[in-house]
């Protein structure tokens, strides 16, 4: 049986490096910075790329080659780099890839930290990035010019959960040879292929669902492998690589990752039919409720809606930190993605920093509220969320 017949399941439990001389059942740690030569022709032909072979663990290690291995499997990508973070991810495969006068076109709707770096330190190298309303996207093309380089999106959106038609992006940056950059973190491989739709590089950040369990911080990139040889040499040069550590905990994780994302979506759409029949909440936004605006996009696109609920309370900035400073059970914090319910007012707290039209330009409201629903029973996590909306 060959490994293509296999199970999502299967190949993300089976997927490993050999065994060594050991025969351990799980695959060691390779706690080593670097790694030794068997004569000095081994080591002129290693460094030439004459030989595929683990050098320095800036460049490449067996457990971060593991990860790689498994979400480019997940993906159907070709070849990818594991990093640090998120951001390293993010900041590297852009900075790779881009030249001083390049141009992007991104959605508007994107992580805080990712808006900073394009508004505020691209520009520093005379790169400039021109934003698209999710929910217009019969505009995107005429935000598109002679330099544009790189199309790019998350989908769903942090922290509105809007969704957008990959396909669609995908025929634009066909017809204008432009690179389509997919964020794909809020779904996972298990829940989205953005590759499956046109996207020619998909970025995660690891320290979400991947880990799952709030433990440790990376990143990937997975695509195409001439992109993604400019973005490991960019990365061997520049050091953002993933420690061996965290590659082992990740690709630990990946074992387990279709069962708990199974029932993260499982709990978020009960959280989010509940948040939707509450009288102290305006509207609520969770890609496979039906009221969502791009329901039948998600439908497409999507396996299940994800783990991330917004919902927007009565009252505004005040009703959102009072709806914060009552929550019992779940957790105040800025991640998402983890086995623990967290909840968060991105008006007062991750997107503070944005003027009132900026935040609302993408979708955040002062009443906005983003709900990462975790693995609790869903009745305990809506019992809290019902008390504080209450009180």
């Amino acid at each position: 049986m060959s490994e293509y017949e296999f199970g999502f399941e299967t190949n993300a439990i089976r997927n490993q490096l050999e065994r060594t001389q050991y025969l351990e059942h799980s695959v060691p740690l390779y706690l080593t910075s670097s790694f030794v030569f068997e004569d000095a022709e081994d080591m002129r032909a290693s460094f030439a790329e004459e030989k595929e072979r683990n050098i320095y663990s800036r460049f490449s290690n067996p457990n971060t080659g593991e990860l790689v291995q498994k979400i480019c499997q997940m993906e159907g990508a070709d070849d990818g780099f594991a990093f640090a973070t998120g951001m390293a991810a993010v900041y590297s495969t852009f900075a790779a890839l881009l030249n001083s006068g390049d141009h992007i076109v991104s959605a508007g709707s994107v992580f805080g930290s990712t808006h900073t770096l394009f508004t505020k330190y691209f520009p520093k190298w005379n790169i400039t990035t021109s934003y698209f309303d999710v929910n217009k996207p019969e505009t995107i093309e005429s935000f598109i010019q002679p330099n544009t380089k790189i199309l790019y999106a998350e989908s769903p959106t942090n922290p509105a959960v809007d969704i957008i038609d990959l396909e669609v992006l995908s025929t634009l940056a066909k017809k204008h040879n432009l690179i389509l950059v997919i964020d794909n973190c809020f779904a996972t491989p298990y829940l989205q292929k953005p590759i499956h739709f046109g996207a020619d590089l998909v970025i995660h950040s690891a320290t979400k669902l991947i880990d799952g369990q709030g433990r440790v911080l990376g990143g990937i990139t997975v695509g195409k492998a001439d992109l993604i040889r400019e973005i490991y040499l960019f990365s061997r040069n520049t050091g953002p690589a993933l420690s061996p550590f965290n590659a082992w905990v990740l690709s630990k994780s990946l074992e387990t990752l279709a069962v708990r994302v199974e029932k993260h979506c499982e709990n978020a759409l009960k959280v989010a039919e509940f948040l939707q029949n509450n009288p102290n909440v305006l509207s609520v936004k969770y890609p496979f409720l039906k009221s969502h605006p791009q329901y039948e996009v998600a439908k497409k696109q999507m396996k299940l809606g994800g783990n991330v609920v917004a919902f927007e309370v009565k009252g505004g900035i005040e009703a959102g930190r009072a709806f914060l400073n009552k929550i019992k059970l779940c957790s105040l914090s800025a991640n998402l993605g983890d086995t623990r319910t967290i909840v968060t007012h991105p008006a007062s707290t991750t997107h503070s920093k944005l003027t009132v039209e900026e935040r609302l330009a993408v979708s955040i409201t002062d009443g906005l509220v983003r709900v990462s629903v975790g693995l609790e029973t869903v009745q305990d996590i809506i019992n809290d969320l019902d008390q504080a909306l209450t009180k």
